[in-house]
């Protein structure tokens, strides 16, 4: 994470989540303004792809470090679908590896100095558990057809509480992009705030006295590394819950 706001050199801890135009495109009145939360995610679809072809590209019966690390990172998304979703879940692996190594790539990128945490941004989080939502309801109807709609209803319900539950039901269905978007919004902004705010206190309580800034520089190396497992972690949390959506999509409860 940039401990540096992207003004250059302010003291506001959300300075570093504010969207700047990186390159300035107006086409035909049309705005098609490069930003550099556009840049870090264009850098990471290209990493993603680098580290996933070019390890794939040299395979040897004997893997190197990264050709361990692609077969780990697959091993690690089909197994999560099949313990979540079972053996109907395969199809769909793609889905699932492309959006947990897109997020990841994007967290781990905003730990770097003077970068930009995409996933601090709402609409970006929104954007995809919002891509994951209308996805999952495309499969229940694709398999289910309007049968999909019993799952508003679990089974062994009485009939005179359809008209309490059905609600609950749907409010609690359609409510599942707006928690998951918060989630990783709300983890990612905070973490990188604290972080931010320990930091500032480092120059000034160092500046005469070593001991009082050897603390909050100990609080920012401990934030830090904090950051880093949090930055998979929610990646992880993000991808599990897209599949436990899709479990409940095509197995209907």
């Amino acid at each position: 994470m940039a401990t540096d706001s992207q003004g250059g050199g302010g003291h506001n801890p959300l300075e570093q989540f504010a969207v700047e135009t990186w390159i300035d495109i107006d086409v035909a009145g049309l705005d098609l303004d490069i930003t550099n939360s556009a840049r870090v995610m264009a850098i990471a679809t290209a990493a993603i792809i680098a580290f996933t072809m070019l390890s794939i590209g040299r395979r040897s019966m004997v893997p190197g470090r990264m050709q361990s690390l692609v077969e780990l990172s697959y091993e690690f998304i089909a197994n999560m679908i099949r313990d979540n979703v079972g053996n109907e879940g395969r199809p769909y692996f793609p889905f699932v590896f492309s959006l947990f190594m897109f997020i990841l790539f994007c967290n781990m990128i905003g730990m770097l100095p003077y970068s930009f945490t995409v996933t601090s941004q709402i609409v970006v989080t929104f954007g995809l558990a919002f891509v994951v939502f209308i996805g999952v309801t495309i499969v229940g109807f694709v398999r289910h057809g309007v049968g999909f709609f019993g799952f508003f209803l679990p089974q062994g319900v009485p009939g005179f509480l359809a008209p309490l539950v059905i609600p609950i039901e749907l409010l609690s269905y359609l409510i599942r992009p707006v928690s998951l978007g918060l989630r990783l919004f709300a983890n990612l902004t905070a973490g990188h705030t604290m972080l931010k705010v320990f930091a500032g206190f480092v120059a000034p309580l160092g500046a005469f006295y070593i001991v009082p800034g050897a603390i909050p520089m100990a609080a920012v190396v401990g934030l830090t590394l904090l950051e880093f497992a949090i930055a998979f972690l929610q990646a992880y949390v993000f991808a599990v819950l897209s599949c436990i959506y899709l479990h409940d999509a095509i197995h209907m409860h």
